[in-house]
Parts: structure tokens; C-alpha cells; sequence
């Protein structure tokens, strides 16, 4: 309802003489809360009370560490004292279309905000647009929207550019000076994270110090475990010098390490990538896979989790210089992704290079 013309008349007055005598009052109550704290204030602390009804969408469920966002997540959001996400997602990641059905249902679901680790390439575009029509917040993490538009942030687990290079010095740790043939055992072919992390580890391996190492083929497990398996094993068919099999996904690098060793065949072919600890003890002690790394998908998806819900609340901006700090995670500032046109990230890190030493801690 309008407000009766004398009463704003009167209401700009009062406005105007507070100015006029320099009042600083107007700076204190968002402030508290974090709404006004943009590129140029302080660090914002986000805080609970609000509401927010969210959506996780993982690449795909039934995979471990997506579970293990999720856990983050919801521990997030207990302490925001929000809603539980909803965790939704196509049951395989064989096909994208699940993840583009599922964003752009989100439009009609009243939901304020989507978390999604993007495995549909630029084909999410359309359900990207669909939910920022409709107001909902669209916040990527582990597999960013490629182009960028349409996404408030990026949670980046790791900076990409550093990924190739700690993929490329784990080859060359394994293979030695002498170095020798190793194959990619990725993902899906449209995921992202992956193609990033290939991408820059072809650059890394540019430099004179691995010239020894000979990239001869990238395949696709589509992070089903029966896939990559068959894969790993189709690959040893094919380059019968292959030394060393890197696999930038958990599902891949269990799957060829179980592959390796079912066949007999560690000796000959290492193993490598990004993978669990718990999935990949077996196969660090055995010397199947000297070395692997990763970080906490626990983590990744409580930070995702409060940077969305500042961001949904109107506590932060989403614009580079914003600075927040995230519950037990600490302070983060937003930053422009150096690894694509359009984007914001925040980098979380750390890796952890995981040996026969430590694989048990």
C-alpha cells in the first residue's frame, strides 16, 4: 500500500536534515548483518536467520565423494539454521540431460538457489537462463558453467592451472628421468573440471623437464566404475608401452588401480590421479599407485553452501574484491576466474599429495 503523500513528505525531510548534520547511523545495522559489505567495505561475516530453500545438483549421485559434498552441505546448513539442500541429480553420468532437466525444473520450484557441479558442458546453458529468469541463484562448484554468464561464483576446489602441474610432477615422480608413455582415463567428455584439468597439464607438460613423458591417448569412463575399468584395461591393449595411467576422477583412478591389479599388471602400468584415500589405500601400499592427490569434498561443499547462501541473502555480492568469511572454512575473497572469459571464483585448496606414508592418516 502507497504511504499517505504527507507522511513522505515529511519522511523526506527528516532524510534530507539527517544528511545535512552528517549522520552516520545509516551504516550500522546492514553492516552487522553483511548486506552492505560489497568490493570496497570489510570482510563480511555471514551469519544465519535467513531463509533459503537450495538445490545441490553433483554431477551425478551414488558416487562418494558428491555424498560427501552433500554431508558438507547440510552440516552448512544446520549451522545457518536454513532448510536442508535438496540432493538432486541424474543417477549415471553417462548422459548431461538429467542435470539440464533438473536446473531447469528448479525455475518452477520456488527455489532460491542451485549448487551445481556442472557435467552437461555448455549444454547447461539453457537451464542456467531458465533459473536466472525466475530469480534463483545458480552457484557452480567442482565443474563450472563454462561460459561463465548466468553464474554468480565459481567454488573452485583447487586453482585448475595448478592441477596440471601436480598431475605432470606426480608422472614424472613415478616414471622417473627416463620417463615413457602414460594415457588420461577421464570422466565425461563434457565435464568441465576435466577437460580444464587436462588442458593444463598439456601446458605444464611444455615444460623442458618432462619432455620425457608422452601423452598418447585421453579416455572417457563417464565416471562409472564398469567403464573406466574396461577402459583402463582397453588402453593397455592398445599402447603396449604404456607406463602410467592418470586419471583425473575418484571413479577412474580406483577403477584402473582395481584393473591393474585383477589383471596382474601393476608392475608394468602405475597408476595415478585424483582419488580417495579410503578407495585408494590398497592400491598406494601395493605400489599399484605410488601417488595420488585430492582435497575435502566435505569442505568444498560446506563453503559452497555458506558462499551461496550470502550471496542468495543478500549478504555478500557477488562481484570481485568481495571478501566473506565462511563459517569454519575462514575468510575468501572473490576474485575474476583467470581460467575463463566470464566468472567469478574463490579458491579453496589445499591439494594433499597422498603416498604409502600417509595414505592412512
Amino acid at each position: 500500500m502507497r504511504p499517505h503523500k504527507l507522511l513522505g513528505v515529511l519522511l523526506s525531510l527528516s532524510l534530507v536534515m539527517a544528511a545535512a548534520c552528517g549522520s552516520d547511523n545509516n551504516n550500522s545495522s546492514t553492516a552487522d548483518k553483511g548486506s552492505s559489505g560489497g568490493a570496497s567495505g570489510g570482510t563480511v561475516t555471514i551469519k544465519g536467520g535467513d531463509a533459503m530453500k537450495a538445490i545441490l545438483l553433483p554431477k551425478c549421485t551414488g558416487i562418494a565423494v558428491f555424498d560427501q559434498a552433500n554431508q558438507g552441505a547440510q552440516e552448512a546448513a544446520k549451522e545457518l539454521g536454513t532448510a536442508k539442500p535438496q540432493f538432486l541429480g541424474p543417477s549415471s553420468c553417462d548422459d548431461p540431460t538429467g542435470q539440464i532437466e533438473t536446473m531447469t525444473n528448479a525455475a518452477t520450484q520456488g527455489v532460491d538457489a542451485v549448487m551445481i557441479s556442472n557435467n552437461a558442458g555448455e549444454q547447461i546453458q539453457s537451464g542456467v537462463d531458465a533459473a536466472n529468469d525466475a530469480d534463483v541463484k545458480v552457484v557452480a562448484w567442482d565443474s563450472p558453467i563454462p561460459s561463465g554468464d548466468g553464474e554468480s561464483l565459481f567454488v573452485a576446489q583447487v586453482d585448475f592451472d595448478e592441477t596440471g602441474t601436480v598431475m605432470a610432477d606426480m608422472a614424472l615422480k613415478i616414471l622417473g628421468d627416463q620417463g615413457g608413455e602414460f594415457a588420461i582415463l577421464s570422466a565425461s567428455p563434457d565435464a568441465a573440471n576435466q577437460n580444464a584439468w587436462i588442458k593444463s597439464m598439456k601446458t605444464a607438460l611444455e615444460d623442458p623437464k618432462y619432455a620425457n613423458l608422452k601423452l598418447v591417448d585421453t579416455v572417457y569412463g563417464n565416471d562409472d566404475a564398469d567403464q573406466s575399468y574396461s577402459q583402463a584395461l582397453a588402453l593397455v591393449d592398445k599402447h603396449p608401452n604404456l607406463k602410467l595411467i592418470m586419471a583425473p576422477t575418484t571413479v577412474g583412478i580406483a577403477a584402473a588401480g582395481k584393473a591393474m591389479t585383477d589383471e596382474k599388471l601393476c608392475d608394468k602400468v602405475k597408476v595415478s590421479g585424483l582419488g580417495l584415500p579410503a578407495e585408494m589405500k590398497a592400491y598406494t601400499q601395493s605400489g599399484c599407485a605410488p601417488q595420488f592427490a585430492l582435497w575435502s569434498f566435505v569442505d568444498l561443499g560446506y563453503l559452497t553452501y555458506y558462499a551461496t547462501y550470502g550471496i542468495a541473502t543478500g549478504q555478500i555480492k557477488a562481484e570481485a574484491g568481495q571478501k566473506f568469511k565462511a563459517g569454519r572454512m575462514g575468510e575468501y575473497t572473490i576474485e575474476k576466474d583467470p581460467t575463463r572469459d566470464k566468472g567469478l571464483r574463490i579458491v579453496m585448496g589445499p591439494f594433499t599429495v597422498y603416498t604409502k606414508d600417509n595414505v592412512d592418516q
